[in-house]
């Protein structure tokens, strides 16, 4: 049993002894199955690695900016799957071998150079692959200067073709504002060449660090190239910059030569458009006329002196059209030149027709005074055979000086005529009332009843009354040209008289304006009858007077007559008074009988008359050669006064001959 026993332990031991070797067998069964999974895995993961080198290694850096592109796009892909799949891998065989090493693998030290070989080959990898990247990127940089500096070009290029172009619309166009934004748009465009070309610039300095070499030498040549056709375009725009410039400035010389040549024909015409004038108010009017047109001129002067310096520089300056603007500058200065002697010509004609106008008229007014007592009175008709016979013969002489006279007399007339025209303005007659009313005119008097004369005598009577008119006392109203018809308020007031409840009430009238004279209707189908027949009013022997005081309407305004009976009354008595000559021929004329004193005065004035009509005919002479001396002048001023005083005369009959009934009133 013990032998038994010791047999037993015996076999235990050596089953124990077993059982400890099949269990180092198995570990050490399952280590090596791990170390030989690793290093296949190794082997595996290092095949993938080399074979990811090859690619990453390669120096293929593309023909053009496209293969470059292409290249750059796979090779990314490239990058990006063998980051992700060699790292995941990595990880992997990076654990296997922790793990190993961790449970004391008796190959530790085999594990651990394997991990270190193979974390070697992927970090050379990722290197690779970085340095691909780059040489890409240098690559696609490269051909993209390349491919710029070409675009450039063929855009400097098109921009020089465009210059001729702008060039042509230069030389067709004539508006500087249309010069000028074509050049602006044209210039707005090279804004983006600019820039393009600055950065062109700045990928050359970049590419000259990177590259060295043939590859320097490539870029460095197209760089010198752009900026040699950057150059060219823009001393071209210069050009062309210059040019429209000139264009301009020659166009705008032209428009102000011609603004201003324009402006100095109308200034000429002004001053040639008026005509000659004796009468002095139209003198002083064309004068003053005259006068404004100086300071016109002045005024220009500063852009006629501006026209003159932009010509010059514009010749200094070698313009190409400078024979042109020359001979405009020459015209403008002889233009100017021309408007200053007309003005001056002009000038001294107003001048001289002003002196003449002074003096227009002196010479047939005394013609008149000198002629007017050898025009017989009534009263020297009745004589002797001996006394008649001698007044036909003055007669006949005085008919014969007359007709000399009579061309004098019409030029005179329609001179005057033509005066009253120009000076008279419509609102004149209503705008100042009338301080006074002259006397009636010859025309207007009732004539008094005088012995049958001789036909011959009444011509030179009549010439004589024509230039009684160039001196009136006051001037008539001229031709009036102004019409106007309307409706007006009134209400008519009689001085002296009791007012009668109609005259209190305001009739709406229809009224016309014409010729001077206004006229009331019912309305404007009843034009050719007046209302309530009453005759038309003469405005010009009116006074008109806004300052009345009346407050129930408005725009209401006094329109009065003068009491013109009374006025030739004082007149006459004042005559009457002052001419003991014109007080006795008054007395005859109203039928007294002339007394023997009278009857020797009358015949001691017709001897005075007798003696000084054969000195008058002796200064007839002279007057007819219208002589212009200072003693002349002077005898003149001594018949003016004569022929004053027939004037009253002839005042003085026609007073006599007017005595009668006149009316006078005052509407509103």
């Amino acid at each position: 049993i013990e032998q038994i026993t010791k047999q037993q332990a015996h076999i235990d031991r050596l089953y124990v002894s077993l059982k400890d070797l099949v269990e180092q067998r198995k570990t050490k069964l399952e280590q090596q199955y791990w170390l030989y999974q690793l290093k296949r895995e190794v082997e595996a993961l290092e095949k993938w690695i080399s074979e990811r080198e090859a690619v990453a290694s390669s120096t293929e850096l593309g023909q053009d900016l496209e293969h470059v592109t292409a290249l750059q796009s796979s090779f990314t892909q490239f990058s990006t799957e063998t980051r992700a799949v060699g790292q995941k891998q990595m990880d992997s065989v990076n654990k296997m071998v922790n793990e190993m090493i961790d449970c004391s693998h008796s190959d530790a030290a085999t594990i651990a150079e394997w991990k270190d070989g193979l974390n070697e080959s992927w970090a050379d990898l990722l290197e690779l692959m970085e340095t691909r990247s780059q040489m890409l990127a240098a690559s696609y940089q490269l051909h993209k200067f390349f491919t710029d500096c070409q675009e450039v070009l063929v855009q400097i290029e098109g921009k020089m073709r465009q210059l001729p172009e702008v060039r042509s619309c230069q030389v067709s166009s004539a508006n500087p504002g249309t010069l000028q934004r074509l050049l602006h748009s044209f210039e707005h465009s090279l804004q983006l060449l600019v820039s393009q070309v600055r950065q062109l610039q700045e990928n050359a300095a970049q590419l000259r660090a990177i590259y060295a070499g043939e590859k320097a030498d490539a870029i460095f040549s197209r760089e010198q190239e752009v900026m040699q056709a950057w150059k060219e375009l823009l001393f071209a725009c210069e050009g062309s910059r210059v040019q429209v410039t000139t264009v301009t400035d020659k166009i705008q010389f032209f428009a102000v030569v011609r603004e201003l040549s324009i402006w100095m024909d109308g200034i000429m015409g002004q001053i040639g458009s008026t005509d000659d004038a004796r009468d002095l108010s139209v003198l002083e009017g064309m004068m003053s006329q005259h006068q404004n047109l100086k300071s016109k001129i002045d005024n220009k002067s500063k852009n006629i002196v501006h026209c003159v310096e932009m010509g010059k520089m514009l010749l200094a300056a070698c313009n190409p059209a400078a024979e042109e603007v020359k001979e405009k500058l020459e015209y403008i200065m002889a233009k100017q030149k021309e408007l200053n002697e007309r003005w001056e010509q002009h000038w001294e004609k107003l001048q001289e027709g002003q002196l003449q106008s002074t003096q227009l008229g002196s010479s047939e007014q005394s013609w008149l005074t000198i002629k007017e007592p050898i025009t017989p009175n009534i009263r020297e008709a009745g004589g002797g055979t001996d006394e008649v016979e001698e007044l036909i013969r003055r007669h006949e002489a005085f008919r014969k000086a007359a007709s000399t006279w009579k061309d004098h007399f019409n030029s005179l007339r329609q001179v005057i005529m033509e005066s009253k025209i120009y000076a008279y303005r419509p609102p004149s007659s209503l705008s100042a009332p009338v301080s006074r009313l002259d006397r009636p005119r010859a025309r207007d008097r009732p004539k008094p009843r005088r012995r049958p004369r001789p036909k011959e005598p009444e011509e030179p009577r009549r010439s004589r009354s024509a230039p009684a008119q160039s001196v009136p006392s006051t001037p008539h109203p001229p031709t009036h040209t102004v019409h106007h018809e309307g409706f007006l308020y009134r209400k008519h007031e009689e001085e002296g008289k009791e007012r009668s409840p109609n005259s209190k009430s305001w009739v709406n009238l229809f009224c016309v304006l014409k010729q001077g004279e206004i006229g009331f209707y019912k309305d404007a189908r009843h034009k050719t009858t007046p209302y309530n027949d009453e005759p038309l009013l003469n405005l010009a022997i009116c006074e008109f007077d806004t300052t009345n005081g009346y407050k129930k309407k408005k725009n209401v305004f006094i329109l009065s007559l003068k009491e013109i009976e009374e006025i030739a009354k004082w007149e006459k008595a004042t005559n009457s008074s002052t001419d003991p000559d014109k007080s006795e021929r008054k007395e005859r004329s109203e039928g007294a009988e002339p007394s023997e004193g009278a009857e020797r005065s009358e015949r001691s004035e017709k001897s005075e008359r007798s003696d000084r009509s054969d000195k008058i005919e002796a200064s007839d002479k002279s007057s007819e050669k219208r002589d212009t001396s200072e003693k002349e002048n002077g005898d003149r001023g001594g018949r003016g006064e004569r022929g004053e005083r027939g004037e009253r005369e002839r005042g003085e009959r026609g007073d006599r001959g007017s005595r009668g009934s006149s009316t006078s009133g005052k509407s509103k």
